[in-house]
């Protein structure tokens, strides 16, 4: 192909950035790169009853936080601008035009309730329910009938009959439709406004886009697109439609499922790493040449072509996201993971709003701590509770690590060696539980899980005398004096 690669991402401004779109997007954006083409982004207006305000602005804020960035788009401009359906009304009209001009469209005054009976007598006949063209060849006194009765009509594209419509998909490889099971679709609603399928031909032709990539869904969407890009004499462009995303149980992903969480926004509050979710949904349905699953961005970039796109369906696997996020967050600079992490302290109520630098610095030291641990900044608050705690329940675990004859023995030195320490500081604490070995004999596990779920209620956790020092001298204190006194 010499053409220049031009895809676009094209959503409806009806709420927040869904993982489906994201992976839409993505898969357009890596193409492009991919490619040195462009990568557009298109908004589908034309729902007027859906639309959401302020949707658009939160749709590209989530794209950037993704790191995702276009060529064009309603903010950056660009040659075929506007890039917002609604804006290129004028536009759709000259083509509608000149349809019903060729006689390749027409007005269609039929009621709701009269589609609906027409329906239902065609499922009682066994039919696929459509639109049987009742209104294709009316007269002038037949139209102005309606009108006088109020009816207000819409534009309906003329399907023609028993034609083969086929789809050369980049993923799919070749399907193919029948024309007689799609009934005369509408081009353009009631209120004047131009329905999506035609819209986005429209502006798919005239933005040159080459590539159209998105999800297995809009396959059915394909046959009508096709018949317009003929009906105008138009070359359609190549599409390219990935497979379905499936929950855990291997069920088609509803907005309304609520054991996953579906939109981008979701997981950037939650304390997620973009370069994370980015690895994660390109692997939703594409696979990369190797076995290396953590790629970044410039390595998505690289390997990323429309013959590794999977035709099987992806299954969204939590546990997956959580483990990649965890090994971007391992790795992640110190900084950046308290940034993540330390509003959700301050949302759960364990550290003011407003800080003391000594608080700042506590809660730096607190959460890199447990940076290793963290699937997303919101696991501060489970991994964290111990430090905010007035008293600890023992499970049956650590209760039989307390009940050993010699944790009495150990825990008592300990307290003494606590109260002689000038400085409580992890250095100063380790010197101290070495003291204790000394004096009592006791080391290993022997020595240091007492001393551990004394202090914590934990068995395992992160460095002891780093969380001892966390806890400050008095909460040691008094954790190991109720021990004793058990």
């Amino acid at each position: 192909m010499t053409q220049q690669v031009r895809v676009r991402f094209a959503p409806s401004p009806t709420g927040h950035l869904h993982i489906g779109g994201a992976r839409a997007a993505l898969f357009n954006y890596l193409y492009a790169r991919n490619q040195n083409g462009k990568f557009i982004v298109r908004i589908e207006d034309t729902d007027q009853a859906r639309n959401v305000e302020a949707a658009t602005e939160k749709l590209l804020e989530s794209l950037k936080w993704l790191g995702i960035d276009w060529d064009e788009s309603v903010d950056v401009g660009g040659p075929f601008a506007p890039y917002k359906s609604m804006e290129r009304l004028d536009i759709y009209t000259q083509y509608v035009n000149q349809l019903i001009k060729e006689g390749k469209a027409y007005h269609c005054y039929m009621t709701t309730e009269e589609l609906e009976a027409e329906r239902e007598a065609q499922r009682a006949r066994g039919e696929t329910p459509k639109y049987s063209g009742r209104d294709r060849h009316l007269t002038e006194d037949q139209r102005k009938a309606y009108e006088a009765e109020g009816r207000k009509p819409v534009i309906r594209f003329l399907v023609p009959e028993s034609q083969e419509i086929t789809v050369d998909d980049e993923v799919r490889g070749r399907v193919t439709f029948e024309s007689d099971g799609i009934g005369d679709f509408v081009i353009v609603r009631q209120d004047g406004v131009p329905t999506y399928n035609f819209a986005v031909v429209i502006d798919d032709h005239l933005m040159k886009i080459s590539h159209v990539i998105r999800g297995e869904e809009h396959l059915s969407n394909a046959p009508r697109q096709i018949l317009l890009y003929d009906a105008f004499g138009w070359e359609p462009p190549k599409f390219a439609h990935a497979s379905l995303i499936l929950n855990e149980d291997r069920q088609k992903m509803s907005k309304r499922d609520e054991t996953i969480i579906q939109f981008v926004e979701q997981y950037r509050d939650l304390g997620y790493l973009p370069e994370a979710i980015v690895n994660f949904i390109a692997l939703l349905g594409w696979s990369p040449g190797g076995e290396e699953e953590l790629l970044t961005k410039d390595d998505l970039i690289s390997q990323f072509s429309l013959d590794r796109v999977i035709k099987a369906p992806a299954v969204f696997d939590t546990q997956k996201l959580a483990w990649m996020n965890n090994q971007y967050m391992k790795d992640a600079d110190k900084d950046r993971v308290v940034w993540l992490a330390l509003p959700h302290l301050k949302k759960a109520g364990r550290l003011p709003e407003m800080m003391s630098e000594e608080q700042k610095e506590w809660a730096y030291h607190l959460i890199t701590l447990h940076q290793e641990k963290l699937n997303c900044g919101a696991d501060i608050i489970g991994l964290t509770e111990l430090f905010f705690k007035e008293s600890i329940t023992y499970n049956e675990e650590a209760k039989q690590i307390l009940s050993g004859e010699q944790v009495p023995e150990v825990l008592t030195a300990f307290m003494t060696k606590v109260d002689e320490l000038t400085e409580f500081t992890a250095e100063e604490i380790k010197k101290a539980v070495k003291a204790v070995q000394k004096e009592t004999g006791h080391k290993g596990k022997q020595l240091f899980m007492p001393i551990r779920v004394a202090v914590s209620g934990q068995v395992h956790g992160p460095d002891l005398m780093q969380t001892i020092e966390l806890l400050g001298r008095s909460v040691v204190k008094k954790r190991v004096e109720d021990v004793l006194h058990l």
